[in-house]
């Protein structure tokens, strides 16, 4: 690792070239766009907005040597700070800044929206704080989601990438029910290896049955939830968790830190992770935290991958796997998984038929989704889901750990 006095002075670099924007804007670059009303949603219903920084950061392992890894990832501005000052103004510039850098998180912030939802997602690239020679753009691309134009895609080809000190509101608009995922499409081996993808999820507007003005699927009444629209309440359920797969090459990340040769070719990931935790750390109800190279502990992975219900209700499991290295097999002990959804669509046949499907093993490459749900009548106690893959049940050299997480039906 760099000395702590080489990361102030990357730090003090970083803030000098960003001092400027702040001091002498008049019409900032760092703009959010939410607005109170919108054609599809004149009366202001349906309509959402979040703003997420993208950067730099630190993360913990769950080796015994708790070590921590560099990443680039997304963030969340605090909500109700009192130091936030106006939106917009050059102030707000220089706070979202301070605010955003060395806030990265593993996973990236859950974003979870309803169908028909107009969402505005606006994005700002705080600048790598601990890498103040790197100048990389940033996106946010929905995997398998339909755009409303290719310019809200995040691939660069077709659309904008965000320098530093800067920022670009996308916006969404959400008519298809299902699990997705996001991730930085910008040197995308990179920047995913390093961190940049997160949770997503659209839940479908058979949720808001009877206040929207259609039925309830027979058997079920208004305030159920599902996860697709199904027609029938075979998707209900009680609780859900998102399962984001990955895994990280600590080589890589090192690599990253210590301004060396990334190693491509030669990227072997070593720490296996749910929600950017290995076992035992995925079991933790608690957000981690890291101290980063400045000293500051940061919140570094809020998401927990610990899944209770009590005996007799239904867990939907939105597994998704963003993985740029391998194909992950998940298989949960004592709960058969009833697959209902893969890759945000409703197993069903085109004559309506459901073609859902139970396994206690389910396998997904990169970029593959799956909506899942563990039935839990007549159960009780601890059970298990694990990859079996059983050398990546590992948190690098140290066994027993890696890719586990319990379901505790109590």
């Amino acid at each position: 690792m760099v000395s702590t006095n080489t990361s102030r002075l990357a730090l003090i670099v970083l803030s000098v070239l960003v001092a400027p924007l702040a001091a002498t804007a008049q019409d900032t670059s760092i703009y959010v766009q939410c607005p109170a009303t919108t054609d599809i949603h004149p009366s202001g219903g349906g309509i959402k907005c979040a703003h997420l920084v993208a950067g730099d950061g630190m993360v913990t392992m769950a080796d015994d040597a708790q070590k921590p890894l560099y990443i680039f990832s997304f963030a969340e501005l605090p909500t109700g700070d009192p130091s936030e000052p106006p939106v917009n103004t050059p102030e707000y510039a220089g706070w979202v800044m301070d605010q955003g850098m060395l806030a990265a998180n593993a996973p990236a912030p859950t974003i979870s929206v309803d169908e028909d939802d107009e969402f505005f997602l606006t994005l700002t690239n705080v600048g790598m704080a601990m890498r103040p020679d790197l100048f990389d753009p940033h996106t946010i691309h929905w995997h398998g989601f339909r755009n409303a134009s290719s310019v809200f895609d995040g691939v660069p080809d077709s659309s904008i990438s965000i320098n530093m000190g800067a920022s670009l509101t996308y916006y969404y608009y959400a008519r298809d029910a299902g699990t997705y995922m996001y991730h930085c499409h910008v040197e995308a081996a990179e920047h995913m290896q390093m961190g940049m993808l997160g949770n997503l999820y659209v839940r479908p507007r058979q949720n808001h049955c009877l206040t929207n003005g259609s039925p309830c699927p027979p058997g079920h009444v208004g305030g159920d939830q599902y996860a697709y629209n199904d027609g029938d309440g075979t998707t209900a359920y009680d609780v859900e968790y998102p399962i984001l797969i990955g895994s990280f090459d600590p080589d890589f990340h090192d690599a990253s830190f210590n301004v060396q040769p990334l190693p491509f070719a030669g990227m072997r990931d070593r720490y296996f992770l749910l929600n950017g935790r290995g076992y035992p750390d995925t079991v933790d109800p608690n957000v981690l935290s890291t101290m980063d190279p400045l000293g500051m502990i940061q919140p570094s992975q809020p998401v927990s991958s610990l899944i209770t219900a009590t005996p007799g209700q239904r867990i939907l499991l939105r597994i998704a796997n963003l993985s740029v290295t391998q194909f992950y097999t998940l298989g949960s002990s004592g709960i058969p998984m009833e697959v209902v959804g893969l890759d945000a669509r409703l197993l069903r046949d085109g004559d309506g038929n459901n073609l859902y499907y139970k396994t206690n093993s389910l396998t997904l490459g990169g970029g593959q989704s799956a909506d899942v749900i563990l039935d839990t009548n007549g159960l009780s106690g601890t059970y298990f889901l694990y990859t079996t893959n059983l050398d990546r049940l590992a948190n690098d050299a140290e066994n027993f750990g890696g890719m586990m997480t319990e379901i505790r039906v109590n």
